[in-house]
Formats: structure tokens, C-alpha cells, sequence
């Protein structure tokens, strides 16, 4: 039975990802993703660098890195595909969040909403 995967990556993030572990300490694993309150629409994706694996993350394993998901997270990114994207005006990681309900003018912070599971069709 194949697991459901909570976060995909676009082929630009796997290599952004890699990158920063590859010029990062020695000790270096991945980046972890997670959600904080904050900002003016509520909740703020926050991204940090691993040295160790946590129990119960869910982790993207890139090979020679590793994207990890912070159980806290999970309901509120199932189904999100990180990107990442070079543009005159911005650098830096995309959410593509089915959760996500609005975001803030200055992009920094985002309304999101707990996945609910599927309802049969018999129910």
C-alpha cells in the first residue's frame, strides 16, 4: 500500500533544497516545514534547517537530503506543492496550498484551514 504523500516537490525545490544542505554544516539533513500564528492573515509557513530527525515527521527523502514535515503541520498541508521560483521581484519557496484559504497583501502570511477527510459517497 503506497503511503499518501502530505507535500510534493517541483523538480526547482528539490534542487533549491539541495542546495542549501549542500552549503550548510556538515551536520546539515534537510529543511523542516511547519506552520506558526502570525502575521496579519493568521499563520506563517515557517522553514528551518534539521541536524536530527523528530518522531513523527514526515519526511521527503531527496537522497543526498530531506524535506520533513512537522506532524503539527500535517492537516494544514496535505496536498501542498512546494515550488520554488526566481522572478524579478522575488526569490524564494512557493506554497501551492489547497488549505490556504486568502494570504496578506505583502505574501508573508496566510489563512489556512485543517484538510478534512474525504466523505464516502455511500455516507
Amino acid at each position: 500500500m503506497s503511503r499518501f504523500a502530505i507535500l510534493t516537490l517541483t523538480d526547482a525545490a528539490k534542487d533549491r533544497v539541495r542546495e542549501i544542505v549542500s552549503g550548510a554544516d556538515a551536520d546539515a539533513l534537510g529543511i523542516r516545514i511547519g506552520i506558526k500564528n502570525g502575521g496579519c492573515a493568521g499563520m506563517e509557513y515557517t522553514i528551518d534547517m534539521v541536524t536530527d530527525e523528530h518522531a513523527g515527521d514526515d519526511k521527503v527523502d531527496l537522497g543526498d537530503a530531506a524535506v520533513y514535515v512537522d506532524p503539527a503541520a500535517t492537516l494544514f498541508l496535505l496536498g501542498t506543492q512546494l515550488d520554488y521560483e526566481v522572478t524579478t521581484l522575488r526569490t524564494g519557496f512557493v506554497f501551492n496550498n489547497p488549505n490556504q484559504t486568502s494570504a496578506c497583501g505583502c505574501g508573508e502570511s496566510v489563512t489556512l484551514v485543517a484538510a478534512a477527510p474525504p466523505v464516502p459517497e455511500n455516507a
